[in-house]
């Protein structure tokens, strides 16, 4: 694998989404933030904090979940239906290269938007004189940025095989799944139903277990709140690894595919 090759595709990937004006969301953002640090104090009864927080991080995942899925599961998708993608493997460009330069332009996209979001975030709550735990608000940030990359990869695996349209289903549909895993697991022991439990089981093991990257919950409360220092470590090398899989999984179908 060449990095200046695998650089050079991440690079026009970030051109390409910031021309199409994905990056207008940090507006979206900002606006409703502004609203929300103008609206809730009126109807919070005295948790406004709380909730501000609670909104702030909410805001930011959806937004990046949106970007994530419907830009990632074109990525590949669209090379393939405009049929550019024959003038690409023509070049000599691997599709280990192509994949990963893929991902990571969209990964620099994601980090830039929510780095933004973060800057607006926190701005926001510090004119508004608002308390926040800095430490752990930032620490969340940083798992929602693995778990961005990780639904990235996701995107790229099942745009790689099927449509643009199907391939957004069911990435929402993982997300879903994976961010509910625990409590899929749990369902699947209280059904006493060998047949459900293995079903959940099987589910479990398989996808992704999103709940691990998810700290936004805790983070409004402080590090107090969140889980211990060597858990977080474990989580982190599991979105890594996980999403480096999905990466191989993709690199080996799109190189299977016949154009």
């Amino acid at each position: 694998m060449n990095p200046t090759r695998v650089f050079t595709i991440g690079s026009n990937v970030f051109r390409e989404v910031v021309r199409d004006r994905i990056l207008y969301i940090i507006a979206l953002y900002a606006l409703l933030l502004g609203g929300a640090v103008m609206l809730i104090p009126q109807i919070a009864g005295g948790a406004e904090d709380k909730i501000i927080l609670d909104f702030g991080l909410a805001a930011m995942n959806v937004l990046g979940l949106i970007v994530a899925v419907f830009v990632g599961t074109g990525l590949v998708n669209k090379e393939i239906e405009k049929r550019t993608v024959l003038v690409l493997i023509a070049k000599p460009i691997s599709h280990s290269e192509f994949i990963t330069g893929k991902h990571l332009g969209l990964a620099a996209v994601l980090g830039a938007l929510v780095t933004a979001m973060t800057v607006i975030f926190l701005a926001l709550l510090q004119l508004n004189q608002l308390a926040y735990p800095l430490g752990s608000i930032l620490l969340a940030v940083v798992y929602l940025f693995l778990q961005l990359s990780l639904i990235t990869a996701i995107a790229l695996v099942l745009g790689v095989f099927t449509s643009t349209v199907l391939a957004t289903l069911l990435c929402f549909g993982i997300y879903l799944m994976g961010n509910l895993s625990q409590d899929l697991l749990e369902f699947g022991r209280l059904s006493k139903n060998p047949a459900i439990e293995q079903l959940v089981r099987n589910l479990y093991l398989v996808l992704p277990d999103l709940s691990r990257l998810d700290l936004k919950n805790q983070a409004v409360y402080g590090f107090s709140a969140l889980p211990d220092a060597m858990t977080l470590i474990t989580n982190a090398i599991y979105g890594v690894v996980y999403t480096v899989l999905m990466l191989a999984i993709a690199i080996i179908v799109f190189s299977r595919r016949e154009f």
